[in-house]
C-alpha cells in the first residue's frame, strides 16, 4: 500500500465511526463515546499542525479527565508526529490492543443469491450483530450505528428465513470501510460472512472508491484467515496506548 492509500483509508475509519464527542487537539481528533469501543474513545492520530507533542499530549489527558476516564491514543504507521509512541511509553502508557488494516483492491462483481442491502440497520440486522458483540458494548454501539454518515449500506445473508450474517460499509476519501462483521453463533461455517462481503464489495465497486478495507484483531487468527481468502492484504497497523491510572 502506497502512504496516500494507508492515510486515505485511515481517516475513512475515522469517519465511518463517529464518537458522540469530539475536540481538536493541535490537529489530533479526540474522541469520547462511553461504553467500551476503543476507537469511539481514543484519539485519532491521523493529523497534527502543533509544535508541542507533550504539550498536546497534556490537553487530550486534561480533556479525558473531565469525563473521569484514562486518556488513550490509537496510533498507526503513519501517526504524526513521528515519534509519538515513544512519547506515550516514555509517560507510562501501555499498549491494549493492536489491530490490523486490511486492503483490497475493488473488483466488479455480483452480489451473491441470499444477500440483501438496506440504508438502516432493520431488526433483523441489529439482533445478529448486537448478538456478537460485548454487552459493554453494545448500547453505545446502537447509538453510533444510528448516526453513521453516508454513503453506507448495511448488509444481510439470509439462511432458512433469518438473517445469519451482517456487515456495514461506509464511503469516504475513495475508500469503502467495512464495520460491523457478525455471524449467528449456531449458523458458522455456512459461507454467510463471505456472502456479506461479497455482496458489500458489489455495491462499493459502484461507488466512487477504489479500495477495500477493515480492521480486525491482529490476535483474531480466524477472522484474518476468512479475509485473506477474499483477497485482503495487511497493511497498516493500529495500536491503542491507555493512560496509566
Amino acid at each position: 500500500m502506497t502512504r496516500d492509500e494507508i492515510v486515505r483509508m485511515e481517516r475513512c475509519h475515522v469517519k465511518a465511526w463517529p464518537a458522540f464527542e469530539t475536540r481538536d487537539i493541535q490537529g489530533w481528533h479526540w474522541r469520547y463515546s462511553g461504553g467500551g469501543s476503543q476507537r469511539a474513545n481514543s484519539v485519532s492520530t491521523v493529523d497534527f499542525n502543533g509544535e508541542e507533542p507533550e504539550q498536546a499530549i497534556a490537553g487530550v489527558e486534561a480533556a479525558y479527565r473531565e469525563k473521569a476516564t484514562a486518556a488513550r491514543f490509537q496510533t498507526f504507521d503513519l501517526t504524526q508526529p513521528l515519534g509519538l509512541e515513544a512519547l506515550l511509553i516514555a509517560r507510562g502508557y501501555k499498549e491494549s490492543e493492536s489491530t490490523i488494516t486490511m486492503f483490497k483492491r475493488i473488483e466488479s462483481r455480483s452480489a451473491p443469491a441470499g444477500t440483501a442491502r438496506c440504508e438502516s440497520a432493520e431488526p433483523d440486522w441489529r439482533e445478529v450483530y448486537l448478538g456478537a458483540i460485548t454487552e459493554s458494548r453494545r448500547a453505545v454501539n446502537t447509538q453510533i450505528v444510528e448516526s453513521i454518515p453516508g454513503p453506507h449500506q448495511f448488509f444481510t445473508c439470509w439462511r432458512d428465513d433469518r438473517v445469519i450474517s451482517t456487515a456495514l460499509s461506509v464511503i469516504g476519501y475513495r475508500c469503502a470501510v467495512v464495520e460491523c462483521v457478525a455471524t449467528r453463533d449456531d449458523a458458522r461455517r455456512q459461507g454467510g460472512a463471505d456472502a456479506v462481503l461479497r455482496a458489500l464489495e458489489s455495491w462499493a465497486a459502484a461507488q466512487d472508491a477504489d479500495l477495500l478495507g477493515l480492521q480486525v484483531v491482529a490476535t483474531n487468527a480466524p477472522a484474518v484467515a476468512l479475509y485473506e481468502r477474499l483477497g485482503f492484504v495487511a497493511g497498516a497497523r493500529n495500536r491503542f496506548w491507555v493512560e496509566p491510572v
